[in-house]
């Protein structure tokens, strides 16, 4: 059923002007992707976190988080991906609508149920969203927290604990400097030791900013 209805979604409206196109993609989480070396952070809309439950009717949960991602590497791996640039984040990435074959892949994940309408920041895919949940797809089939939520409660317990109210723990590990939010699935298992040159930031901006990257959590 998922499969369908992302393919049902990719006919949906074209988008003319590109500023990238590529092979060379790799799913980042839900809501972004990396094409040649460049972040983007699809516009309008904001997926699950790698690690966040999503609850199903009778109270039980499901892991959308990863689910998200799955339906993400479904829409672009091996494919040949557009991003067009609509300015950038303060995190360095570039804020975008993606395209496979000029069907859109925002729209697409939107219409699956794997992502919310940002509506703090566009209506572009609220009438999308309002179908998604009248059909109960995805993160829709019950009452469940949404992902701008699930990260402020995150934070808000792990500010207490950090150092100086600085939450995010900088790694240092065989994949590089990679920076690990409250949110991060594997954040309770990273330890932050100063003498490896690892540290503490007080903003993702911070940690992007003095060269360290969030995770990948796709393929």
């Amino acid at each position: 059923m998922r499969k369908f209805l992302i393919a049902a979604a990719l006919m949906l409206g074209t988008i003319a002007e590109t500023s990238i196109a590529a092979r060379n993609v790799r799913v980042v989480d839900g809501d972004t992707i990396e094409l040649n070396g460049e972040t983007f952070r699809l516009h309008g809309i904001d997926a699950p976190e790698a690690g966040q439950q999503c609850t199903l009717p009778l109270g039980k949960s499901w892991p959308c988080g990863k689910a998200a991602i799955r339906s993400m590497e479904d829409l672009v791996l091996d494919k040949a991906v557009q991003c067009d640039s609509r300015g950038s984040d303060g995190y360095g990435r570039t804020i975008g609508v993606c395209t496979v074959n000029g069907a859109d892949i925002n729209a697409a994940m939107i219409s699956a149920g794997m992502a919310w309408a940002f509506r703090k920041y566009s209506l572009d895919y609220a009438k999308l969203e309002d179908v998604a949940h009248q059909n109960r797809v995805g993160v829709w089939q019950a009452p469940t927290e949404t992902p701008w939520d699930f990260r402020e409660a995150k934070w808000a317990v792990s500010q207490q604990e950090a150092p100086n109210g600085c939450p995010i723990k900088g790694n240092v590990s065989g994949g590089g400097y990679i920076y690990h939010a409250p949110w991060s699935p594997w954040y309770d298992r990273t330890k932050v030791s100063l003498q490896k040159g690892e540290r503490w930031f007080c903003t993702e901006a911070e940690a992007v900013a003095a060269g360290w990257r969030a995770p990948y959590w796709g393929r």
